[in-house]
């Protein structure tokens, strides 16, 4: 890992109408537009979607790396999470996010081992410790039989 601090950039380009396109460096471009919800015409990522996406990615990039330096094997990490959107006080906001993980690991693994990796995954996932939202870890760990 390179030193503190990162600095990331994003640029948007758009039009009066139609979708933006997200462009970062040498990442490929992402066409986004707003969601149903908001009028949108739906089948692009949104700033919703993608501020939900971006808790699930890091929670399984975090996981990855909790999981490696705690030498525990496992073999998939299937993992969701469903972001509630509420207008409080006159602000729209999330304000929680809902994780849900299930684990599967070699037979023998140790379970509860394995679900506080999961547990610190949560706690250390720097996206949502970024976020003032409540988050909400439903973990589930199987072996594989």
């Amino acid at each position: 890992m390179q030193e503190l601090p990162h600095h990331y950039h994003v640029a948007a380009k758009a039009g009066p109408e139609g979708s933006i396109t997200l462009e970062g460096g040498d990442l490929p471009a992402l066409e986004t537009a707003p969601p149903k919800e908001f009028g949108g015409p739906g089948g692009y990522w949104s700033p919703e979607a993608l501020l939900v996406g971006a808790v699930t990615d890091c929670f399984v990039l975090t996981f990855r790396a909790i999981a490696r330096a705690s030498k525990m094997d496992w073999s998939t990490l299937e993992c969701s999470t469903d972001g509630k959107l509420e207008r409080i006080d006159r602000v729209t906001r999330f304000t929680e996010l809902t994780i849900t993980a299930r684990l599967t690991v070699p037979a023998g693994t140790d379970a509860d081992k394995a679900k506080l990796l999961l547990e610190k995954s949560e706690a250390n996932c720097l996206v949502s410790n970024s976020l003032n939202s409540t988050i909400h870890l439903h973990a589930s760990v199987d072996q594989a039989g």
